[in-house]
């Protein structure tokens, strides 16, 4: 049973830093794709970074490339999204995300199928 955790959210400037952590169980399957969505008011979920986790081939959104960074630790089972450089617009409930089995990561929310429960990022101007 997949098990997905997030933590390390909250408040913070524009221009500033925040790490979020994904703490997974279950995946025993290097054949999986991990990623992290957001989700503003009145937005549909978006992602934002994905990685497969056989090979560490990432993805990023445009919108976020050259100031966040995720990656995975498989020492500790932890999936991790560095944002730095935050913008206002960067505020929304992030998601880590996992789908077994796959040969490639898709960027389309629907097609993961273990989430976890959301974690706040607010960024005020």
């Amino acid at each position: 049973q997949v098990q997905l955790v997030e933590s390390g959210g909250g408040s913070v400037q524009a221009g500033g830093s925040l790490r979020l952590s994904c703490a997974a169980s279950g995946i025993t399957d290097s054949r999986s794709c991990m990623g992290w969505f957001r989700q503003a008011p009145g937005k549909e979920r978006e992602a934002v970074a994905t990685i497969y986790m056989r090979n560490s081939h990432t993805f990023y959104d445009n919108s976020v490339k050259g100031r966040f960074t995720i990656s995975q630790d498989n020492a500790n089972n932890t999936l991790y999204l560095q944002m730095n450089s935050l913008k206002p617009e960067d505020t929304a409930v992030y998601y880590c995300a996992a789908v077994l089995e796959r040969g490639w990561c898709s960027t389309t929310a629907w097609q993961y199928n273990h989430w976890g429960q959301g974690i706040q990022v607010t960024v005020s101007s």
